[in-house]
């Protein structure tokens, strides 16, 4: 068993545990028991944590879903300028993907949406991520509504690209991609017209 720790703490480390084992296997083959276990933990001190899997992986999603956010958050609120904007984002976007396949595995695989509530979850991070793209989009006479659709095409070229790239496997430089697909989506946004 491990230490004794302060219930925050402990709470993250499950979060952490329950991520790296619902990814691996997905949400209906992962039991609380192979969790606990994980995380060298009694079955009851999980469970003090977490009321059910089900409440467990809605928890996982959203911590999920606010690192990849906050992740890409920072990194375009440091950018300079629009383009660095598009470039800083998306290279957070694959670099969070490349350390976290398993978070990425379970907010966007099919387990995920197959269930109404997980993806309400899952949906929840897409929009706020659209939504943040959407009022970097600056083009004169552009709607606020054409802008938001506009972002969530950003968000499907971040994320499409990512699930071919770890459906197949695909041995490459994170960086590389991330500076390619950056310069696809500055090259189409640059020539909007409203």
């Amino acid at each position: 068993m491990t230490a004794r720790l302060p219930a925050a703490e402990r709470r993250q480390q499950l979060l952490d545990v329950a991520l790296r084992v619902f990814g691996q296997h997905g949400y209906h083959h992962t039991s609380m028991n192979e969790i606990a276990d994980r995380a060298g933990v009694t079955k009851p001190v999980l469970y003090q944590h977490f009321r059910s899997k089900r409440e467990l992986y809605l928890e996982v999603l959203r911590d999920v879903g606010g690192r990849l956010r906050d992740a890409v958050g920072k990194a375009v609120a440091t950018a300079e300028g629009p383009r660095q904007q598009v470039e800083s984002g998306f290279l957070a976007y694959f670099r969070w993907v490349a350390a976290t396949r398993g978070g990425f595995d379970v907010l966007f695989a099919g387990e995920t949406r197959r269930d109404r509530e997980f993806t309400a979850e899952a949906l929840k991070v897409e929009t706020e991520v659209a939504d943040a793209i959407a009022q970097l989009i600056v083009v004169e006479g552009l709607s606020d509504e054409r802008r938001r659709l506009l972002a969530y095409g950003i968000v499907g070229i971040a994320e499409t690209t990512c699930r071919h790239w770890l459906s197949n496997e695909l041995e490459l430089d994170v960086d590389e991609l991330a500076a390619q697909v950056a310069e696809l989506a500055w090259a189409g946004l640059r020539g909007l017209r409203p």
